[in-house]
Protein backbone atom coordinates (compact mmCIF):
# COMPACT_ATOMS: atom_id res chain seq x y z
CA UNK A 1 0.00 0.00 0.00
CA UNK A 2 1.30 3.26 -1.22
CA UNK A 3 0.45 6.78 -0.17
CA UNK A 4 1.12 10.19 -1.99
CA UNK A 5 2.28 13.71 -1.02
CA UNK A 6 -1.07 15.56 0.83
CA UNK A 7 -3.04 18.02 -1.78
CA UNK A 8 -5.42 19.33 1.18
CA UNK A 9 -6.66 18.29 5.03
CA UNK A 10 -9.38 16.33 3.15
CA UNK A 11 -6.69 14.58 0.73
CA UNK A 12 -7.07 11.26 2.35
CA UNK A 13 -4.41 8.48 3.57
CA UNK A 14 -3.30 7.10 0.65
CA UNK A 15 -1.46 4.26 -1.31
CA UNK A 16 -0.24 6.04 -4.16
CA UNK A 17 -1.30 10.05 -4.92
CA UNK A 18 -0.07 12.47 -7.08
CA UNK A 19 2.37 15.14 -6.01
CA UNK A 20 0.56 18.24 -5.42
CA UNK A 21 -0.62 20.77 -8.24
CA UNK A 22 0.59 18.36 -10.89
CA UNK A 23 -0.40 18.51 -14.41
CA UNK A 24 -0.55 14.69 -15.05
CA UNK A 25 1.08 13.73 -18.49
CA UNK A 26 4.40 11.82 -18.04
CA UNK A 27 5.04 8.79 -16.27
CA UNK A 28 7.36 10.81 -13.94
CA UNK A 29 4.89 13.58 -13.54
CA UNK A 30 2.18 10.81 -12.36
CA UNK A 31 4.46 8.63 -9.84
CA UNK A 32 5.83 11.76 -8.07
CA UNK A 33 5.19 12.14 -4.35
CA UNK A 34 4.25 8.70 -3.92
CA UNK A 35 6.35 6.21 -1.28
CA UNK A 36 5.10 3.58 0.96
CA UNK A 37 1.91 3.85 3.67
CA UNK A 38 3.15 3.12 7.25
CA UNK A 39 1.41 2.24 10.15
CA UNK A 40 3.13 5.33 11.78
CA UNK A 41 1.68 8.07 8.66
CA UNK A 42 -1.17 9.98 9.58
CA UNK A 43 -4.54 9.21 9.08
CA UNK A 44 -6.96 11.77 7.84
CA UNK A 45 -10.93 11.88 9.09
CA UNK A 46 -14.31 11.58 6.82
CA UNK A 47 -16.29 14.10 7.38
CA UNK A 48 -19.75 14.14 5.62
CA UNK A 49 -19.22 17.72 4.51
CA UNK A 50 -16.41 16.84 2.36
CA UNK A 51 -17.65 13.38 0.53
CA UNK A 52 -18.38 15.50 -2.60
CA UNK A 53 -14.92 17.08 -2.11
CA UNK A 54 -13.17 13.62 -1.31
CA UNK A 55 -15.05 11.73 -4.31
CA UNK A 56 -14.20 13.92 -6.46
CA UNK A 57 -10.19 14.12 -5.69
CA UNK A 58 -10.68 10.50 -6.57
CA UNK A 59 -6.56 8.99 -7.34
CA UNK A 60 -6.07 6.69 -9.98
CA UNK A 61 -2.45 6.06 -9.41
CA UNK A 62 -0.42 4.80 -12.01
CA UNK A 63 -3.34 3.52 -13.56
CA UNK A 64 -4.28 6.88 -14.53
CA UNK A 65 -1.52 6.54 -17.01
CA UNK A 66 -3.98 4.03 -19.06
CA UNK A 67 -6.20 6.41 -19.76
CA UNK A 68 -7.13 5.94 -23.35
CA UNK A 69 -7.25 3.36 -26.32
CA UNK A 70 -4.07 1.20 -27.08
CA UNK A 71 -3.33 -0.36 -30.22
CA UNK A 72 -0.43 -3.55 -30.92
CA UNK A 73 2.63 -1.96 -31.97
CA UNK A 74 5.30 -4.49 -33.50
CA UNK A 75 9.07 -3.91 -33.94
CA UNK A 76 11.52 -6.47 -35.51
CA UNK A 77 14.64 -5.81 -33.66
CA UNK A 78 15.38 -9.83 -33.70
CA UNK A 79 17.72 -10.87 -36.74
CA UNK A 80 18.10 -14.18 -35.51
CA UNK A 81 14.80 -15.09 -35.76
CA UNK A 82 14.38 -15.87 -39.28
CA UNK A 83 10.47 -15.12 -40.20
CA UNK A 84 9.34 -12.00 -39.36
CA UNK A 85 6.81 -11.40 -36.91
CA UNK A 86 3.74 -10.27 -38.12
CA UNK A 87 1.83 -8.96 -35.44
CA UNK A 88 3.08 -7.48 -32.05
CA UNK A 89 1.51 -10.36 -29.51
CA UNK A 90 2.42 -13.82 -28.87
CA UNK A 91 -0.38 -16.40 -27.46
CA UNK A 92 1.00 -20.05 -26.62
CA UNK A 93 -2.60 -22.47 -25.35
CA UNK A 94 -2.41 -26.12 -24.34
CA UNK A 95 -5.72 -27.65 -24.38
CA UNK A 96 -6.84 -31.56 -23.79
CA UNK A 97 -6.07 -33.54 -27.11
CA UNK A 98 -9.56 -34.84 -28.99
CA UNK A 99 -10.71 -37.99 -27.13
CA UNK A 100 -9.34 -37.79 -24.15
CA UNK A 101 -11.41 -37.25 -21.15
CA UNK A 102 -10.38 -36.49 -17.73
CA UNK A 103 -8.26 -38.75 -15.22
CA UNK A 104 -7.34 -41.19 -18.41
CA UNK A 105 -4.66 -41.14 -21.03
CA UNK A 106 -2.10 -38.67 -19.56
CA UNK A 107 0.00 -36.24 -21.25
CA UNK A 108 -2.37 -36.18 -24.29
CA UNK A 109 -2.38 -32.04 -24.94
CA UNK A 110 -2.62 -30.18 -28.26
CA UNK A 111 -0.71 -26.98 -28.69
CA UNK A 112 -1.24 -23.77 -30.24
CA UNK A 113 0.94 -20.61 -31.01
CA UNK A 114 -0.55 -17.25 -32.72
CA UNK A 115 0.74 -13.83 -32.87
CA UNK A 116 -2.03 -11.50 -32.59
CA UNK A 117 -3.23 -7.83 -32.94
CA UNK A 118 -4.69 -6.01 -30.18
CA UNK A 119 -6.93 -2.64 -29.00
CA UNK A 120 -6.95 -2.33 -25.08
CA UNK A 121 -9.36 0.54 -24.15
CA UNK A 122 -9.12 1.95 -20.74
CA UNK A 123 -11.24 4.57 -19.41
CA UNK A 124 -11.37 6.46 -15.92
CA UNK A 125 -14.32 6.25 -13.87
CA UNK A 126 -15.58 9.81 -12.63
CA UNK A 127 -15.74 10.20 -9.16
CA UNK A 128 -13.94 8.13 -5.98
CA UNK A 129 -15.83 4.56 -5.49
CA UNK A 130 -16.84 4.42 -1.46
CA UNK A 131 -16.76 1.35 0.15
CA UNK A 132 -17.92 1.54 3.27
CA UNK A 133 -16.53 -0.23 6.58
CA UNK A 134 -17.88 1.47 9.75
CA UNK A 135 -14.68 2.92 11.16
CA UNK A 136 -13.02 2.47 7.96
CA UNK A 137 -13.54 3.51 4.96
CA UNK A 138 -11.75 3.21 0.91
CA UNK A 139 -11.94 5.40 -1.45
CA UNK A 140 -11.37 3.82 -4.77
CA UNK A 141 -10.28 5.28 -8.58
CA UNK A 142 -11.65 2.62 -10.77
CA UNK A 143 -10.33 2.36 -14.36
CA UNK A 144 -12.94 0.31 -16.74
CA UNK A 145 -11.19 -1.73 -19.71
CA UNK A 146 -12.33 -3.06 -22.47
CA UNK A 147 -9.84 -6.23 -24.56
CA UNK A 148 -10.04 -7.46 -28.14
CA UNK A 149 -7.87 -9.86 -29.65
CA UNK A 150 -6.98 -10.51 -33.39
CA UNK A 151 -5.20 -14.11 -34.40
CA UNK A 152 -3.20 -13.01 -37.27
CA UNK A 153 -2.74 -16.39 -39.39
CA UNK A 154 -0.56 -16.86 -43.03
CA UNK A 155 -2.86 -19.23 -45.31
CA UNK A 156 -0.91 -20.64 -47.95
CA UNK A 157 -2.21 -19.97 -51.56
CA UNK A 158 -3.84 -17.22 -50.36
CA UNK A 159 -2.52 -13.57 -50.25
CA UNK A 160 -2.20 -11.44 -47.71
CA UNK A 161 -3.61 -12.20 -43.77
CA UNK A 162 -6.37 -13.30 -42.19
CA UNK A 163 -7.67 -12.05 -38.75
CA UNK A 164 -9.63 -13.92 -36.38
CA UNK A 165 -11.06 -12.43 -33.41
CA UNK A 166 -9.87 -15.04 -30.90
CA UNK A 167 -10.14 -13.25 -27.24
CA UNK A 168 -12.43 -11.07 -25.63
CA UNK A 169 -12.50 -9.33 -22.43
CA UNK A 170 -14.24 -6.44 -20.16
CA UNK A 171 -13.47 -5.59 -16.59
CA UNK A 172 -12.46 -3.09 -14.15
CA UNK A 173 -8.63 -2.30 -12.28
CA UNK A 174 -8.86 -0.30 -9.15
CA UNK A 175 -6.65 1.75 -7.69
CA UNK A 176 -7.28 1.14 -3.64
CA UNK A 177 -6.25 4.65 -2.87
CA UNK A 178 -7.68 6.55 -0.37
CA UNK A 179 -7.99 5.03 3.17
CA UNK A 180 -9.95 7.58 5.98
CA UNK A 181 -10.93 6.92 9.64
CA UNK A 182 -14.62 7.39 10.15
CA UNK A 183 -15.38 7.98 14.07
CA UNK A 184 -19.15 7.91 15.21
CA UNK A 185 -21.05 11.12 16.02
CA UNK A 186 -23.61 12.17 17.80
CA UNK A 187 -25.54 13.06 14.41
CA UNK A 188 -24.48 9.58 13.26
CA UNK A 189 -25.27 7.71 16.63
CA UNK A 190 -28.92 9.07 16.54
CA UNK A 191 -29.40 8.55 12.94
CA UNK A 192 -28.26 4.56 13.14
CA UNK A 193 -28.97 3.46 16.89
CA UNK A 194 -32.43 1.81 16.63
CA UNK A 195 -33.05 1.13 20.00
CA UNK A 196 -35.17 2.68 22.22
CA UNK A 197 -33.83 6.02 24.80
CA UNK A 198 -34.24 4.00 28.12
CA UNK A 199 -33.88 -0.17 29.00
CA UNK A 200 -36.21 -1.80 31.25
CA UNK A 201 -34.14 -4.87 31.64
CA UNK A 202 -30.91 -2.55 31.90
CA UNK A 203 -32.50 -1.28 35.08
CA UNK A 204 -33.59 -4.33 36.55
CA UNK A 205 -30.59 -6.08 35.58
CA UNK A 206 -27.92 -3.43 36.73
CA UNK A 207 -29.18 -0.54 37.91
CA UNK A 208 -28.36 1.39 34.98
CA UNK A 209 -30.65 4.12 34.82
CA UNK A 210 -29.22 6.45 31.97
CA UNK A 211 -30.31 6.68 28.50
CA UNK A 212 -28.51 4.58 25.49
CA UNK A 213 -25.52 2.44 27.17
CA UNK A 214 -22.80 3.58 25.36
CA UNK A 215 -19.87 2.37 27.58
CA UNK A 216 -19.29 -0.86 29.49
CA UNK A 217 -20.67 -1.73 32.58
CA UNK A 218 -18.22 -3.14 35.43
CA UNK A 219 -19.30 -4.82 38.76
CA UNK A 220 -17.45 -3.73 41.96
CA UNK A 221 -18.76 -5.83 44.27
CA UNK A 222 -17.92 -9.21 44.90
CA UNK A 223 -20.61 -10.44 46.59
CA UNK A 224 -22.60 -12.34 44.11
CA UNK A 225 -25.95 -11.84 45.75
CA UNK A 226 -25.93 -7.97 46.10
CA UNK A 227 -24.04 -7.13 42.31
CA UNK A 228 -23.33 -3.81 42.33
CA UNK A 229 -22.60 -1.86 38.68
CA UNK A 230 -21.21 1.02 37.58
CA UNK A 231 -20.00 2.69 34.62
CA UNK A 232 -16.33 1.69 33.26
CA UNK A 233 -15.41 5.54 33.41
CA UNK A 234 -16.78 6.28 37.19
CA UNK A 235 -13.85 3.36 38.14
CA UNK A 236 -11.41 4.94 40.09
CA UNK A 237 -7.66 4.23 39.61
CA UNK A 238 -7.19 0.51 41.10
CA UNK A 239 -10.04 -0.60 41.91
CA UNK A 240 -10.64 -3.88 41.43
CA UNK A 241 -14.11 -5.47 38.89
CA UNK A 242 -15.70 -8.51 38.76
CA UNK A 243 -17.63 -8.82 35.36
CA UNK A 244 -18.01 -6.52 32.27
CA UNK A 245 -21.45 -5.78 30.73
CA UNK A 246 -20.51 -4.70 26.87
CA UNK A 247 -21.71 -1.48 25.87
CA UNK A 248 -24.81 -1.73 23.59
CA UNK A 249 -24.41 1.96 21.94
CA UNK A 250 -21.81 3.68 20.08
CA UNK A 251 -20.20 7.28 21.83
CA UNK A 252 -19.04 10.22 19.91
CA UNK A 253 -15.85 9.58 18.85
CA UNK A 254 -15.69 5.58 19.35
CA UNK A 255 -13.56 4.35 16.07
CA UNK A 256 -11.00 7.11 15.99
CA UNK A 257 -8.71 4.77 17.77
CA UNK A 258 -8.42 2.18 15.49
CA UNK A 259 -7.34 -0.46 14.45
CA UNK A 260 -6.53 1.03 11.10
CA UNK A 261 -6.31 -0.57 7.96
CA UNK A 262 -3.52 -0.33 5.47
CA UNK A 263 -4.38 -3.03 2.53
CA UNK A 264 -2.19 -5.61 1.29
CA UNK A 265 -2.14 -4.39 -2.04
CA UNK A 266 -2.70 -1.25 -3.75
CA UNK A 267 -4.01 -2.48 -7.37
CA UNK A 268 -6.97 -5.02 -8.08
CA UNK A 269 -8.45 -6.29 -11.41
CA UNK A 270 -11.67 -7.97 -12.39
CA UNK A 271 -12.05 -9.18 -15.34
CA UNK A 272 -15.17 -11.55 -17.42
CA UNK A 273 -14.31 -14.04 -19.97
CA UNK A 274 -16.79 -14.82 -22.15
CA UNK A 275 -15.79 -18.42 -21.85
CA UNK A 276 -16.67 -18.90 -18.61
CA UNK A 277 -14.23 -17.35 -16.42
CA UNK A 278 -14.39 -14.99 -13.73
CA UNK A 279 -10.94 -13.28 -12.27
CA UNK A 280 -10.04 -11.25 -9.06
CA UNK A 281 -5.88 -10.54 -9.65
CA UNK A 282 -4.42 -8.85 -6.64
CA UNK A 283 -1.01 -6.71 -6.75
CA UNK A 284 1.55 -3.92 -6.21
CA UNK A 285 3.85 -1.77 -8.06
CA UNK A 286 7.02 -3.02 -7.89
CA UNK A 287 10.34 -1.42 -6.86
CA UNK A 288 13.56 -1.94 -7.64
CA UNK A 289 15.22 -0.85 -4.28
CA UNK A 290 13.53 1.68 -3.45
CA UNK A 291 12.39 3.35 -6.23
CA UNK A 292 8.99 2.78 -7.73
CA UNK A 293 9.46 4.49 -11.32
CA UNK A 294 12.74 2.63 -12.37
CA UNK A 295 15.36 4.30 -14.16
CA UNK A 296 16.19 2.25 -18.33
CA UNK A 297 14.94 -0.30 -19.82
CA UNK A 298 13.02 -3.74 -17.92
CA UNK A 299 15.75 -6.52 -18.05
CA UNK A 300 15.20 -9.98 -19.58
CA UNK A 301 17.64 -12.81 -19.61
CA UNK A 302 19.93 -13.91 -22.59
CA UNK A 303 21.14 -17.25 -23.60
CA UNK A 304 20.80 -19.98 -21.18
CA UNK A 305 19.76 -18.02 -18.52
CA UNK A 306 16.44 -17.43 -20.27
CA UNK A 307 15.80 -20.87 -19.74
CA UNK A 308 13.71 -20.19 -16.55
CA UNK A 309 10.24 -21.83 -16.13
CA UNK A 310 7.74 -19.58 -14.58
CA UNK A 311 7.75 -18.08 -18.08
CA UNK A 312 7.82 -20.94 -20.26
CA UNK A 313 5.00 -22.95 -22.16
CA UNK A 314 6.52 -25.94 -20.66
CA UNK A 315 6.09 -25.93 -16.81
CA UNK A 316 8.00 -27.72 -14.12
CA UNK A 317 5.14 -30.53 -14.52
CA UNK A 318 5.24 -31.05 -17.96
CA UNK A 319 9.11 -33.04 -17.97
CA UNK A 320 11.15 -29.77 -18.90
CA UNK A 321 11.98 -30.88 -22.37
CA UNK A 322 14.70 -32.93 -21.14
CA UNK A 323 16.38 -29.44 -20.14
CA UNK A 324 17.05 -28.12 -16.58
CA UNK A 325 18.08 -25.12 -14.85
CA UNK A 326 21.25 -26.80 -14.91
CA UNK A 327 21.84 -28.40 -17.87
CA UNK A 328 19.40 -25.63 -19.98
CA UNK A 329 18.46 -24.95 -23.64
CA UNK A 330 19.67 -21.63 -25.22
CA UNK A 331 16.87 -20.11 -26.61
CA UNK A 332 18.73 -17.37 -28.70
CA UNK A 333 20.01 -20.30 -30.52
CA UNK A 334 18.34 -22.57 -33.18
CA UNK A 335 16.64 -25.42 -31.48
CA UNK A 336 18.68 -28.23 -30.46
CA UNK A 337 18.64 -31.28 -33.57
CA UNK A 338 16.48 -33.41 -31.64
CA UNK A 339 13.41 -31.19 -32.42
CA UNK A 340 13.08 -32.06 -35.72
CA UNK A 341 14.21 -35.91 -35.35
CA UNK A 342 11.83 -38.73 -35.04
CA UNK A 343 11.99 -40.02 -31.46
CA UNK A 344 12.46 -43.17 -30.05
CA UNK A 345 12.76 -45.23 -26.43
CA UNK A 346 16.56 -45.02 -27.37
CA UNK A 347 17.21 -41.28 -28.30
CA UNK A 348 14.63 -40.22 -25.59
CA UNK A 349 14.67 -42.17 -22.83
CA UNK A 350 11.40 -41.67 -20.32
CA UNK A 351 9.76 -39.49 -23.21
CA UNK A 352 10.52 -35.97 -22.16
CA UNK A 353 11.49 -35.14 -25.30
CA UNK A 354 8.77 -36.15 -27.46
CA UNK A 355 6.34 -34.73 -25.10
CA UNK A 356 7.56 -31.25 -25.99
CA UNK A 357 8.97 -31.55 -29.04
CA UNK A 358 6.34 -29.82 -30.95
CA UNK A 359 6.63 -26.85 -28.62
CA UNK A 360 10.22 -26.35 -29.54
CA UNK A 361 9.47 -26.93 -33.05
CA UNK A 362 7.25 -24.45 -33.83
CA UNK A 363 7.22 -21.86 -36.17
CA UNK A 364 7.39 -18.83 -33.41
CA UNK A 365 10.57 -20.35 -31.86
CA UNK A 366 12.01 -19.21 -29.81
CA UNK A 367 8.37 -17.09 -28.89
CA UNK A 368 6.33 -20.22 -28.77
CA UNK A 369 8.58 -21.36 -25.62
CA UNK A 370 8.94 -18.48 -24.21
CA UNK A 371 6.63 -15.85 -25.21
CA UNK A 372 8.13 -12.79 -23.07
CA UNK A 373 11.47 -12.99 -25.08
CA UNK A 374 9.28 -11.23 -27.66
CA UNK A 375 8.64 -8.14 -25.15
CA UNK A 376 12.57 -8.46 -24.62
CA UNK A 377 13.42 -8.00 -28.25
CA UNK A 378 10.78 -5.31 -29.39
CA UNK A 379 12.95 -3.17 -26.11
CA UNK A 380 16.27 -4.20 -27.38
CA UNK A 381 15.78 -1.49 -29.84
CA UNK A 382 14.51 1.18 -28.29
CA UNK A 383 15.48 3.83 -26.33
CA UNK A 384 13.54 3.22 -22.60
CA UNK A 385 14.08 6.25 -19.75
CA UNK A 386 11.84 4.76 -17.48
CA UNK A 387 9.31 2.42 -16.23
CA UNK A 388 6.42 0.94 -13.54
CA UNK A 389 6.05 -2.68 -13.22
CA UNK A 390 2.95 -3.87 -12.06
CA UNK A 391 3.13 -7.28 -10.62
CA UNK A 392 -0.51 -9.26 -9.57
CA UNK A 393 -1.62 -12.54 -9.57
CA UNK A 394 -4.71 -14.49 -8.20
CA UNK A 395 -2.77 -16.78 -5.98
CA UNK A 396 -0.88 -14.53 -3.85
CA UNK A 397 1.84 -16.41 -1.24
CA UNK A 398 0.45 -14.84 1.79
CA UNK A 399 -2.24 -12.21 2.75
CA UNK A 400 -5.30 -11.36 1.13
CA UNK A 401 -6.48 -13.33 -1.94
CA UNK A 402 -7.84 -13.06 -5.27
CA UNK A 403 -9.85 -15.78 -7.39
CA UNK A 404 -11.25 -17.27 -10.11
CA UNK A 405 -14.81 -18.89 -10.50
CA UNK A 406 -15.75 -20.78 -13.63
CA UNK A 407 -18.75 -22.20 -15.53
CA UNK A 408 -19.34 -26.00 -14.76
CA UNK A 409 -17.64 -26.92 -18.61
CA UNK A 410 -14.89 -25.29 -17.67
CA UNK A 411 -14.53 -26.44 -13.87
CA UNK A 412 -14.65 -30.03 -15.06
CA UNK A 413 -12.87 -30.47 -18.23
CA UNK A 414 -9.98 -27.62 -18.14
CA UNK A 415 -9.65 -26.36 -14.58
CA UNK A 416 -8.49 -22.92 -14.96
CA UNK A 417 -6.76 -22.16 -11.30
CA UNK A 418 -3.96 -19.40 -11.39
CA UNK A 419 -3.74 -16.11 -13.34
CA UNK A 420 -0.26 -14.26 -13.05
CA UNK A 421 0.18 -10.98 -14.66
CA UNK A 422 2.79 -8.08 -15.76
CA UNK A 423 2.12 -4.98 -16.99
CA UNK A 424 4.99 -2.85 -17.87
CA UNK A 425 3.88 1.37 -18.33
CA UNK A 426 7.46 2.61 -20.15
CA UNK A 427 8.43 6.09 -21.41
CA UNK A 428 10.29 5.40 -24.50
CA UNK A 429 12.19 8.42 -26.34
CA UNK A 430 11.87 8.55 -29.62
CA UNK A 431 12.57 11.67 -32.50
CA UNK A 432 13.42 13.80 -29.59
CA UNK A 433 9.78 13.30 -27.60
CA UNK A 434 8.46 11.01 -24.84
CA UNK A 435 6.04 8.06 -26.02
CA UNK A 436 4.40 5.86 -23.53
CA UNK A 437 4.42 2.10 -24.05
CA UNK A 438 2.57 -1.08 -22.69
CA UNK A 439 4.09 -4.54 -22.49
CA UNK A 440 2.21 -7.09 -20.25
CA UNK A 441 2.72 -11.03 -20.03
CA UNK A 442 -0.05 -12.89 -18.89
CA UNK A 443 0.03 -16.83 -17.88
CA UNK A 444 -2.94 -18.82 -16.91
CA UNK A 445 -2.10 -22.10 -15.58
CA UNK A 446 -4.71 -25.18 -16.34
CA UNK A 447 -4.84 -28.74 -15.09
CA UNK A 448 -5.94 -31.19 -16.82
CA UNK A 449 -5.44 -34.90 -16.61
CA UNK A 450 -2.87 -36.29 -14.79
CA UNK A 451 0.91 -37.53 -15.32
CA UNK A 452 2.10 -41.38 -15.28
CA UNK A 453 2.41 -41.17 -11.47
CA UNK A 454 -1.10 -39.59 -11.22
CA UNK A 455 0.69 -36.42 -10.27
CA UNK A 456 -1.69 -32.94 -11.36
CA UNK A 457 0.15 -31.61 -14.38
CA UNK A 458 0.08 -27.69 -14.60
CA UNK A 459 -0.18 -26.11 -18.47
CA UNK A 460 0.32 -22.36 -19.09
CA UNK A 461 -1.81 -20.40 -21.11
CA UNK A 462 0.52 -17.67 -22.01
CA UNK A 463 -0.40 -14.10 -23.41
CA UNK A 464 2.26 -11.13 -24.31
CA UNK A 465 2.00 -7.94 -25.88
CA UNK A 466 3.15 -4.38 -26.20
CA UNK A 467 1.30 -1.40 -26.92
CA UNK A 468 1.13 1.91 -27.70
CA UNK A 469 -1.58 5.09 -28.72
CA UNK A 470 -2.71 4.60 -32.24
CA UNK A 471 -0.45 8.29 -33.62
CA UNK A 472 2.36 6.61 -32.11
CA UNK A 473 2.47 3.58 -34.45
CA UNK A 474 3.84 3.43 -37.91
CA UNK A 475 1.52 4.38 -40.74
CA UNK A 476 1.50 1.00 -42.15
CA UNK A 477 0.40 -0.45 -38.68
CA UNK A 478 -2.07 2.19 -38.11
CA UNK A 479 -3.47 1.69 -41.09
CA UNK A 480 -3.98 -2.14 -40.81
CA UNK A 481 -5.00 -1.68 -36.80
CA UNK A 482 -8.24 1.14 -37.99
CA UNK A 483 -8.86 -1.25 -40.59
CA UNK A 484 -9.35 -4.31 -37.96
CA UNK A 485 -10.89 -2.03 -35.27
CA UNK A 486 -11.97 1.14 -35.96
CA UNK A 487 -13.53 0.48 -39.38
CA UNK A 488 -17.07 2.15 -39.26
CA UNK A 489 -18.92 0.47 -42.58
CA UNK A 490 -21.56 -1.89 -41.84
CA UNK A 491 -20.61 -5.17 -42.71
CA UNK A 492 -22.84 -8.77 -42.74
CA UNK A 493 -21.50 -10.86 -39.71
CA UNK A 494 -22.29 -14.56 -41.04
CA UNK A 495 -19.47 -17.14 -39.22
CA UNK A 496 -17.78 -19.52 -42.26
CA UNK A 497 -15.49 -22.32 -40.16
CA UNK A 498 -14.23 -22.88 -43.58
CA UNK A 499 -12.73 -19.46 -43.82
CA UNK A 500 -11.79 -18.73 -39.80
CA UNK A 501 -11.41 -22.02 -37.74
CA UNK A 502 -12.41 -21.78 -34.31
CA UNK A 503 -8.56 -21.22 -32.44
CA UNK A 504 -7.92 -23.69 -29.75
CA UNK A 505 -7.51 -21.50 -26.67
CA UNK A 506 -10.10 -21.86 -24.00
CA UNK A 507 -10.06 -17.96 -24.23
CA UNK A 508 -11.25 -17.48 -27.49
CA UNK A 509 -14.06 -16.95 -29.29
CA UNK A 510 -15.67 -19.05 -31.13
Amino acid sequence: MFKRKKESLQAGSELFRKGPGENQGTLAEIMNGYSKLLIDDPVLPFKEENLQKIAGDVDYGVLEALDGTWVSYNANYNKNVPQPSLASGIHTTIMPSPGTNSGTIPGKFSFDSEEYIEKLTFSLVPGGVRNRGGASELFCGAVKYEQTIKSVNKKEGQPGLEYTSIHEENGMYLWLSDVYNHAATKESIEKDRGIHAFSEEDFKNYGYTGEYRDEPLVQISADENHKKYILLSELQPGQEYYEIIPAQELKPGDGVKGPYFIPDYSISRSGVIPHGSTITLLGDIVPTGKNYLIKGSPQFPYGNAAWQTDHLAISRTMGGAGASAADPINLDEPAPAWVHETLTDKNDEGSNKIYTQRILADDLYPYSVRPDLRLRDTLSGQNVSNYVLVQMSSKMKTGAQGGILNVPFVNRFVPTVEVDFRLWIETVIEDGKEILQLQYEQIVFFEFDFGNDGGTTSWPHIQVNTLRKLEDIPADQRAIIEEQFFDKTPKMNIPDDSVNPPAGCPYHKG
